[in-house]
């Protein structure tokens, strides 16, 4: 495994612990920042639909007051009234159609930067302290097949002189050596860690 596959961590079982709180805080992680495009999407596709009908209901509005001024230049009168109605009627809805594009445009943005995030989590960083586990895992077992065949040869070595001082301390009653007093520190094959 190269140095971008897994964490530079020591196999330890504090490190185990310690991967193993971070894959489920990725995770969950993850969870949530999937939650939170999916929220954001739908966000997005209310103010495209906002946006769209302000803009029909805009070119009906410019429509209707294209309309207005032509009937007032043709009659000549007094058309201060058709134009004030209908221009604050459609600078209201050019105002209302400025906030949702920009609303659009900035919710874009942090959809494309959640989108970002979800991805990192999804394919770089849940993967990577998934190796960095799977090698922890495999490090200590490792250890503990190690430490079984120490302990192993060990025992093999143990019984080997039990049988060797077996055979001697026969030999020795056989030639009528009195065992009580010839060995007063063997009192047992018990090991003992300071």
């Amino acid at each position: 495994m190269s140095g971008k596959d897994k964490l530079a961590i020591f196999p330890s079982r504090g490190a185990q612990m310690l991967m193993k709180s971070r894959l489920l805080g990725a995770q969950k992680g993850h969870g949530l920042l999937k939650k939170k495009a999916d929220a954001l999407q739908m966000r997005f596709r209310l103010i495209l639909g906002k946006i769209i009908e302000t803009k029909t209901l805009m070119g009906e509005v410019m429509k209707e007051a294209a309309f207005s001024l032509a009937e007032a230049k043709f009659a000549t009168g007094d058309f201060n009234q058709y134009l004030n109605h209908t221009r604050m009627k459609a600078v209201k809805l050019l105002v209302e159609l400025a906030s949702l594009q920009t609303s659009f445009v900035t919710l874009d943005e942090v959809i494309k930067i959640t989108n970002r995030r979800v991805n990192a989590i999804e394919h770089v960083i849940i993967p990577r302290i998934e190796r960095t586990l799977a090698y922890i895992i495999s490090e200590l077992d490792e250890l503990e097949r190690e430490e079984f065949y120490r302990l192993k040869k060990i025992q093999d070595k143990k019984k080997v002189a039990k049988a060797k001082l077996d055979v001697i301390r026969a030999q020795m009653i056989a030639a009528g050596h009195d065992l009580q007093a010839a060995n007063m520190l063997d009192e047992g094959d018990e090991d003992l860690l300071f």
